[in-house]
C-alpha cells in the first residue's frame, strides 16, 4: 500500500508538473510567431524600399500597378460598353471630337474602351494560370526534394515528357479538345506551366534539406510538414516570387496567341489577341485597329519583365553586394 501510494503521489506531481509547463509552452510558442510574423513585416517593408530604389523595377512596378487600376476600374472610366457597334463610325481614326480616343474598329466599336477590357481577360488569364501553376508545381517540388525516392523519380519522368512537346504546340492541342473557353484556357496553360515552377522549387529544397537550420529543427521534433512549410519554403520563397513574376507575362503572351488564333475566350469577350487578327487585314488604311492592342500587350509584358528582374536583383544578395 506504502509504494501503491508513493507511486500515485509521483504520478500525480508529473501531471501538475506538465500542467504548469503548458503554459509556458503557449507562451513560448506565442512569441514565437508573433516574432517570425514581425520578422516577415519587416522582410516586406525591405523588399518594398529596395524594389522602389531599383529603377527598372520601380518602372515595372508602375506599369503593372497602371494595368491593374485600369482593369478594376475599366467598366466605370472606359467611354462606351466594349461590345457596343456602330457601323456609321466604322473604322474612324482617333479623335478627341467623337470620343473614340484610339479610333475604332470594323464594327465601330470603340477600340480604347475594348484596350481596357481586354486587360480585365489578360490579366485575369495570366494570374489564374500562374496561380494554378506555381501552387501544384511548388507542392509537388517541395515534396519530391525533401524526401527522393520512387516519387521525384515518376515525376521527374513525367516532366521530361512534358518538356518534349514545345508549350505553344502543347496549348493549342489541349485548346483544340477542349474547345475555346475562359476556364479551359486557364487549365490549358496549367497543365504544362507548373513544371518550371515544380524544377526550381525541388532544386532548391534538395539544397537547403541538409543545411544546418533545417538538422537544427529536426532535432528540436519538428515534423515533416513543418520543416517544409515553416523552415525552407520561406527560405525559397524569393526565388519562385520572381520565376511567377516572369511566368505571368509569358501566360499573357500565350493568352493572345491563342486569342489570335481564334482558341482563347470566347468572341464576345474582348481580348487583345482576337483584336489584332481582326486589324492586320486593315494595317495599311487603317493601322490603329491592330496597333493601339499590341502596343498594349507590348507594355504590359515589358513591365512584367521589368518587375521580376527587378525583384531578382533585390532578393539576390550577390547582386546587391555588388
Amino acid at each position: 500500500m506504502g509504494q501503491a501510494s508513493l507511486r500515485t503521489d509521483e504520478l500525480c506531481q508529473g501531471a501538475l508538473a506538465r500542467s504548469a509547463d503548458m503554459p509556458a509552452l503557449s507562451l513560448a510558442d506565442r512569441a514565437d510567431r508573433a516574432d517570425r510574423a514581425s520578422r516577415a513585416g519587416r522582410a516586406g517593408m525591405g523588399l518594398w524600399s529596395r524594389l522602389t530604389s531599383h529603377r527598372g523595377g520601380r518602372l515595372g512596378l508602375i506599369i503593372v500597378l497602371a494595368y491593374v487600376a485600369i482593369a478594376v476600374a475599366a467598366p466605370v472610366v472606359a467611354p462606351y460598353p466594349p461590345g457596343a457597334v456602330n457601323l456609321a463610325v466604322r473604322l474612324a481614326p482617333p479623335a478627341i471630337r467623337t470620343g473614340n480616343f484610339l479610333g475604332t474598329d470594323q464594327l465601330g466599336r470603340d477600340i480604347l474602351s475594348r484596350i481596357m477590357h481586354g486587360a480585365r481577360v489578360s490579366m485575369l488569364v495570366g494570374l489564374a494560370a500562374t496561380s494554378i501553376s506555381a501552387v501544384l508545381g511548388v507542392g509537388l517540388g517541395v515534396v519530391a526534394g525533401y524526401y527522393g525516392g520512387v516519387l521525384d523519380r515518376a515525376l521527374a519522368r513525367f516532366t521530361e515528357l512534358l518538356l518534349a512537346f514545345p508549350y505553344l504546340i502543347f496549348v493549342i492541342g489541349a485548346m483544340s479538345v477542349m474547345g475555346p473557353g475562359f476556364g479551359n484556357l486557364v487549365w490549358a496553360l496549367s497543365f504544362k506551366g507548373w513544371v518550371e515552377f515544380y524544377r526550381l522549387s525541388r532544386a532548391l529544397v534538395m539544397s537547403e534539406k541538409n543545411r544546418e537550420y533545417v538538422e537544427a529543427a529536426r532535432v528540436l521534433g519538428r515534423s515533416d510538414g513543418a520543416i517544409c512549410v515553416q523552415e525552407i519554403l520561406p527560405n525559397i520563397a524569393g526565388s519562385i516570387l520572381v520565376l511567377g513574376t516572369l511566368r505571368m507575362g509569358n501566360m499573357i503572351v500565350m493568352e493572345s496567341s491563342l486569342s489570335f488564333l481564334g482558341l482563347g475566350v470566347p468572341p464576345r469577350m474582348p481580348a487583345w489577341g482576337s483584336m489584332i487578327n481582326d486589324g492586320r487585314r486593315y494595317m495599311l488604311t487603317s493601322p490603329w485597329v491592330a496597333t493601339f492592342p499590341g502596343l498594349a500587350l507590348a507594355l504590359l509584358v515589358l513591365g512584367m519583365n521589368l518587375l521580376g528582374e527587378g525583384l531578382r536583383d533585390v532578393l539576390d544578395p550577390k547582386i546587391m553586394e555588388g
